[in-house]
């Protein structure tokens, strides 16, 4: 039975696997979660209850979470591209570089994104606010330490820069990364222009008027 994949193309944790799954030509079926799809959405529903996507289902095995899902093609279904390293301490710098960007660069870019979502007397003025400057800090900090590098971790692209592409992705269209942080603009233009993440962006671009802020008209 071929891998199935339950995401959504727009989705930020959606594309960081595909990256995966595409930067090595992995074969997998594409189960498209959506109003238009409603036997994906039930089938979905019985994998994995929590409801947050992306899945991975390999024959009967059911496996959650995007940086789970990636390590796991790394062991079970390894390509050319090794996203996490056989050295244990560049692993651990891959790992904590994936971190940051989930949590301190995705995360904060999906708060300023809710807050759209909200009704405008709901609206928080200080969690955007707190999001806003928590993007400022991860982005003077990745700037300095991409100063020289291609990639996030040093010269392979790895499981961080798959986090990194949708990450920066997003929070740049909400958030926009200021011009003098040359490293981590040129960073980024790099991820973008990635056969891998480029296909990933194109798949999802029907769906850019959903994009609550609205999306720029760029990328």
């Amino acid at each position: 039975m071929a891998l199935e994949l339950f995401a959504h193309p727009f989705s930020s944790y959606c594309q960081k696997v595909l990256t995966a799954l595409y930067e090595n030509g992995t074969p997998f079926d594409y189960r498209a979660l959506g109003p238009d799809t409603p036997e994906n959405g039930a089938r979905f529903a019985g994998l994995w209850p929590i409801g947050k996507f992306p899945v991975l289902a390999d024959d009967g095995h059911m496996v959650a979470e995007a940086s789970v899902i990636v390590e796991y093609l790394d062991l079970r279904y390894p390509g050319p591209v090794r996203f996490v390293p056989e050295d244990r301490e560049t692993a651990l710098e891959v790992r904590m570089l994936d971190r940051v960007f989930d949590n301190y660069v995705m995360t904060p870019m999906q708060r300023i994104v809710a807050d759209f979502m909200r009704a405008e007397a709901e609206r928080d003025r200080r969690t955007v606010t707190e999001a806003k400057a928590l993007l400022d800090r991860s982005y003077a900090w990745l700037d300095a330490r991409l100063d020289g590098q291609a990639w996030a971790a040093g010269e392979d692209f790895t499981l961080a820069d798959c986090a990194a592409a949708p990450s920066l992705f997003y929070a740049d269209w909400v958030h926009p990364i200021p011009a003098g942080m040359t490293n981590l603009k040129a960073y980024r233009a790099r991820l973008l222009a990635r056969p891998s993440f480029a296909r990933a962006v194109d798949e999802a671009r029907p769906y850019r008027p959903l994009f609550p802020p609205g999306a720029p008209d760029r990328d």
